[in-house]
């Protein structure tokens, strides 16, 4: 997979950042995991529309129903699509990883009012750009979600999935569960579980199943063309310059902790 492995060349600096971002260190207390969290939910999202976008695409989800064209593609997303959007939950129920973010964050005591609002503006009929308009949140955040959505409505399968498979979970370091739990330990009044759950479980899908999944996608997506290769590049480079500039905000808000 010479071509995978050029991609990963290309955007080795941004991955580099990511991993060794400094935010990681500075979140030491609840109150600092909760500004992390109020950030970070919005990438938790993104990363289901991504997939429920790569669904639409990739697999039949209209009736009459018709086999898609690739039964390899198809295979895969659906393999992601399960865990997804129907993990098992620390508590023995079937939830989207979103729904359990969520339900850790509530007992945490971070804010979920905004991303909640937010989803409330878009059922209630807003346009998704005035949806993300309306958020009280740093403007990095809001061009975060916005190249998500462009990515989408530009309606590319192969930018789409590029931008799902390179701007993945496991640019959050191992280190960051020892930091949960350190955490946790200095706050034994704060129960941290179900966010530690959380982050095991999706960085094991990540590296064990999802990540190879994703890649193997990727690799059928763009085949042997020249162009689309150039784009997943791009794309994956754009995606991962957003998520730091997400990243530097969250550092940001620390500060008015």
């Amino acid at each position: 997979m010479k071509e995978i492995q050029a991609v990963n060349d290309f955007i080795a600096a941004e991955r580099n950042v990511l991993l060794q971002h400094p935010l990681y260190k500075k979140i030491t207390t609840v109150k600092d995991l909760q500004r992390f969290t109020e950030g970070h939910i919005y990438a938790v999202w993104d990363f289901m529309s991504l997939l429920k976008a790569l669904q639409i695409k990739m697999t039949c989800v209209e009736v009459p129903w018709f086999a898609s064209e690739s039964p390899a593609v198809r295979h895969l997303i659906n393999e992601i699509v399960l865990a997804e959007e129907s993990d098992e939950y620390i508590d023995g129920r079937r939830l989207s990883h979103f729904e359990m973010y969520l339900d850790a964050m509530h007992d945490m005591g971070a804010d979920t009012a905004p991303v909640l609002q937010l989803l409330e503006g878009i059922r209630s009929g807003q346009s998704l750009a005035e949806a993300v308009a309306n958020l009280s949140v740093d403007h990095r955040i809001k061009d975060f979600l916005r190249f998500t959505f462009l990515t989408i409505e530009e309606g590319e399968t192969h930018k789409i999935a590029s931008a799902f498979t390179f701007g993945r979970e496991d640019l959050i370091p191992d280190m960051f569960t020892s930091i949960l739990a350190g955490i946790q330990e200095g706050a034994p009044d704060t129960d941290l579980s179900k966010f530690i759950y959380y982050f095991q479980r999706h960085i094991e899908l990540d590296g064990d199943e999802h990540g190879p999944l994703a890649m193997q996608m990727i690799q059928e997506l763009a085949g042997d063309d020249p162009v689309k290769w150039q784009d997943i590049r791009d794309v994956a480079k754009e995606a991962l310059a957003k998520r730091i500039a997400l990243w530097d905000a969250i550092e940001e808000s620390l500060m008015l902790v």
